[in-house]
């Protein structure tokens, strides 16, 4: 069996917002958008990321409606090839609607320059220039 990760869905109070934002931000155009319900991006071979209207999502899960609010206690990152792209992905954030909490900047741990932006249904993102790490044209992330 291959236990391999292909889709990371969110659920999202605003789907519309997460719609614009992503566009804006990232240039990502949905790979399936089901207005008023869930959109969802490729976001890798063989990962798709997905923003699921809260009230469907909570449907799904049989759980009470407004019971689920969205992620807590992690971040979604994105590693870019230098500092220069970590601080132009971060102003494209911050102009499609994103809250910059931490701007570009080193970080304490691994030698890593990174900045830290809250999307506007709250998803943290970390955006992330480390010299030590490379992404292969396959996606690997080869670590040293």
């Amino acid at each position: 069996m291959d236990h391999r990760l292909s889709v990371v869905t969110v659920a999202t109070r605003d789907l519309d917002s997460a719609r614009t934002f992503y566009r804006e931000a990232f240039g990502w155009d949905p790979h399936l958008d089901v207005p008023g319900e869930i959109v969802f991006y490729q976001v890798a071979a063989g990962l798709l990321l997905g923003f699921f209207e809260v009230g469907s999502f909570d449907r799904d899960l049989g759980a009470p409606a407004g019971t689920t609010i969205g992620p807590s206690g992690m971040t979604l990152a994105h590693n870019v090839g230098d500092r220069d792209a970590v601080r132009a992905l971060a102003d494209a954030m911050a102009a499609a609607g994103g809250t910059v909490l931490k701007p570009p900047q080193e970080g304490e741990f691994g030698g890593v320059f990174h900045a830290l932006v809250r999307d506007p249904n709250d998803v943290l993102w970390e955006v992330a220039h480390n010299p030590s790490w490379r992404i292969a044209d396959d996606g690997t992330v080869e670590l040293t």
